[in-house]
């Protein structure tokens, strides 16, 4: 099989590798998400610029006609430099949406503010007692004369600070675990009975937990066909997997680095600690994960075009298996770095802080383990 990318995805690699190291270096991402906002919307208005935002998108909408294999390169650049804006829950997850399932008067006004960088979206899918289950809905949403009113509480709905929409998916019938009766809808998160509790997460990003109480929403808001949006969900999830296994990628490939140099470096008994066998070999084993994870991720791209059952198998091997190499390689970084590795001002305990977050989106090693055997 041939695994060479194209020109234009090597110079899109190359372009968006240079804007990261020089716009996003250690300690201006650290002064960024130290500050009250968080994060740098000139590097977001940047980032559609370039047409980074556009990427994924068909030409008819304005974006570059890209696929699912421009999106990993991109979210690798990413993961390289530990960024935090909100590229997954815009691009990936809203855009997702709105590509597979926005009516046409959806894509034209959601889409064009996506790609242009101006409307930021925050995916409000986890429930407090859902776990990874995306049918197991609290959350309701029921018709009324004009539309549909919302009630519940999402947790943890990252980028939610800086959003000015939420995708938001509800309960329209049926039971609170049943596969049928769940819907999606887009929710401006201005509207009224809308609150939230905004907070920093572990590996630096920012979150919310979102309230809706009696929240009026026009019919227009619901993406795709009433009670019959979990597959779609489904869809858009493994999606978001495989964008953040690539960036998970990209963090190992710099842990693993920034290790390699340390050991180099740092001295025991007036020699380099990389002179150790013992350290050799777990730089090796370091090295043989990050490997193994950047296959996997590969393979779930792939298949993202494939029929359900093979693009969801893909999709939870790639996730059991970078998300096994992540918690290793981030634990055997800190470990080798010693006491420094868990200090705020060295870069590496961001990364292990970030590849040990990574393990629980969108579903753990253990759930995704379950979901790949009852696919077999």
């Amino acid at each position: 099989m041939d695994f060479n990318f194209t020109e234009e995805q090597d110079m899109v690699r190359d372009g968006l590798s240079r804007l990261v190291r020089e716009l996003y270096d250690w300690e201006t991402r650290r002064k960024a998400i130290e500050s009250e906002a968080g994060w740098r919307p000139e590097i977001w208005a940047q980032l559609a610029e370039l047409g980074i935002l556009g990427m994924p998108f068909s030409e008819e909408v304005g974006g570059f006609g890209g696929g699912a294999i421009d999106r990993m390169i991109v979210m690798e650049e990413f993961g390289k430099g530990l960024v935090v804006e909100p590229f997954v829950p815009t691009v990936v997850c809203a855009g997702g949406f709105l590509k597979h399932a926005g009516s046409e008067a959806q894509r034209e006004e959601h889409l064009s503010a996506i790609i242009d960088g101006s409307r930021v979206f925050a995916f409000a899918y986890a429930e407090p007692r859902g776990r990874y289950d995306y049918a197991d809905l609290e959350t309701t949403a029921k018709k009324d004369s004009d539309g549909y009113v919302l009630n519940g509480h999402k947790a943890v709905v990252i980028g939610a600070p800086w959003a000015s929409h939420l995708v938001v998916t509800a309960r329209t019938g049926g039971d609170r675990r049943d596969r049928e009766g769940v819907s999606v809808f887009i929710v401006d998160k201005s509207a009224d009975g809308i609150v939230t509790r905004d907070y920093e997460t572990v590996d630096g990003r920012r979150a919310s937990e979102v309230y809706f109480e009696n929240v009026s929403v026009p019919a227009d808001a619901l993406i795709g066909e009433e009670g019959a949006a979990l597959p779609l969900i489904e869809q858009v999830t493994d999606e978001a997997i495989a964008a953040h296994c690539a960036e998970a990628c990209g963090a190992m490939k710099v842990a693993h680095a920034m290790t390699l140099e340390y050991s180099k470096q740092r001295k025991q008994f007036g020699v380099p600690i990389g002179k150790f066998q013992v350290l050799q070999h777990r730089m090796v084993d370091m090295y043989t994960a990050y490997e193994t994870a950047v296959s996997l991720t590969y393979l779930a791209t792939i298949k993202l075009d494939a029929g359900e059952k093979e693009r969801k198998r893909a999709a939870s091997s790639a996730k059991v298996g970078v998300g096994q190499s992540a918690r290793f390689i981030g634990q055997e970084a800190v470990q080798i770095h010693g006491g420094n590795g868990v200090t705020d001002e060295y870069a590496i305990g961001h990364y292990f802080k970030r590849l040990t977050i990574f393990e629980n989106e969108f579903g753990n090693v253990d759930h995704h383990l379950k979901r790949h055997v009852s696919l077999a």
